[in-house]
């Protein structure tokens, strides 16, 4: 009966657990020897620590140039670093759970020391290992000495000596980097404020120095200023490749709508070198400035730049200010050029559209062809003679000869006021 109210499962057979292994006890006591061997070497070259810091110092003399030339500005700074990392390195294999955050701090600041001066890290880091092996040979040697029977039992220690040698190897290319990120970050953006005030005209005459070195070309030169507009990142590196051929000095300072270039002019003709080709950045808009002396000028070489680009077509193309002086007076003054265009054109302009076009198309194509009637009834598809009538009835309506060359200058300043001043 008792047997009939057993559950199923307790009829099942079940195996039997299996015994937990159980590491040898030779292997423990292997262990605790090899500790005991350990921090009995360790606490034999904190007795040493001196003649090892000056065997690494010297040893780093000898086999990286960096170290070299930092001891002869500053020995003793070099030994004290040694000194310390080696003091803390060895203290950890002593007491791991109370020094081995100090020995991480200790490692985090010499990486980032370093990195603010400027040392290379693979000098550093090669003086991390190299501190690991001579210490790593120090206890070899004290144990020799001591009980060479004992020196096989540093093989059970050893990838935990050389796991902090790389552990604190990785702790200082991060300080470094850390730093070195942050550094860049400082120069990039203490470049660009130096760059955009001299751009706006707004730098002082102390930072010119600075700028010069940071920028690479001298303070005393002949420069250009070169506005790029070509939208997208990659249209306007294209149209920045445009703008400044290969081989001369450039600095570009990128802006939200229009980036400029600072271009040092090294010969006579680099000002014609500038924007040379008008197809290789189509739909870009390049203006280029007039040339200025010196750095502390570059705020009026960014003006004529942006002269030049608002000269620009609005499809595209390239313009050097030396080459549109009359255009960029127009831009100087807004007021004064509406005011001309509606003096000179003014009956012109209130015809009915079609008309007002056909002969303001046609004073334009005149003037481009120099003042042929022939070429621009060419280019407009019309008898020269037609172009005459057309001209002959500009002249009544304007009250202007276009056989004066007073005239002439005006209503040809009218027209590029039109073009370039429209609301």
């Amino acid at each position: 009966m008792y047997q009939a109210v057993r559950s199923r499962g307790a009829l099942r057979p079940t195996a039997p657990a299996a015994p937990r292994p159980r590491a040898p006890r030779f292997r423990s006591l292997t262990d605790a020897e090899a500790l005991r061997v350990l921090h009995r070497g360790a606490r034999a070259i904190q007795d040493e620590l001196p003649d090892l810091t000056d065997r690494l110092v010297a040893a780093l003399r000898e086999q990286e140039p960096a170290y070299r030339a930092a001891m002869e500005t500053d020995p003793n700074a070099t030994w004290q670093e040694a000194h310390g990392s080696l003091r803390h390195s060895v203290a950890s294999l002593l007491d791991p759970r109370t020094a081995r955050e100090e020995a991480r701090r200790c490692s985090w600041r010499i990486g980032a020391t370093r990195a603010e001066r400027g040392f290379p890290l693979d000098a550093l880091l090669h003086a991390f290992r190299l501190g690991g092996a001579l210490v790593w040979q120090a206890l070899v040697e004290e144990t020799s000495r001591r009980a060479p029977d004992d020196v096989r039992l540093l093989v059970h220690v050893a990838a935990d000596v050389w796991n902090f040698v790389d552990e604190h190897c990785t702790l200082v290319a991060d300080a470094y980097r850390q730093v070195e990120r942050r550094l860049a970050w400082r120069r990039e953006n203490r470049l660009r404020l130096l760059t955009a005030a001299l751009l706006d005209g707004t730098s002082r005459i102390a930072d010119l120095p600075e700028a010069a070195e940071a920028l690479g070309l001298p303070e005393q030169g002949r420069y250009a200023v070169v506005a790029v507009n070509a939208g997208a990142a990659a249209e306007s590196a294209a149209a920045r490749a445009a703008a400044v051929p290969a081989g001369m000095r450039v600095h570009w300072h990128t802006g939200v709508d229009v980036d400029h270039g600072i271009v040092l002019l090294e010969t006579d003709d680099a000002l014609r070198r500038l924007a040379p080709a008008p197809d290789a950045h189509r739909g870009a808009r390049i203006g280029v400035g007039l040339p200025v002396d010196g750095l502390a000028a570059l705020g009026d070489a960014r003006r004529h730049a942006d002269a030049a680009l608002g000269i620009c077509p609005e499809d595209g193309g390239s313009v050097r200010l030396h080459e549109q002086l009359p255009s960029a007076l127009l831009l100087s003054s807004p007021e004064l050029g509406r005011a001309l265009a509606e003096e000179v054109l003014g009956p012109l302009l209130r015809l009915e559209p079609s008309d007002r076009d056909l002969l303001l198309d046609t004073l334009a194509a005149w003037l481009e062809c120099d003042g042929s009637a022939q070429r621009a009834g060419a280019r407009l598809y019309c008898h020269r003679n037609t172009v005459l009538n057309r001209l002959r009835r500009c002249e009544q309506l304007t009250g202007r000869s276009l056989t004066r060359p007073a005239d002439v200058v005006q209503v040809s300043l009218a027209l590029a006021a039109r073009r370039l001043l429209r609301p």
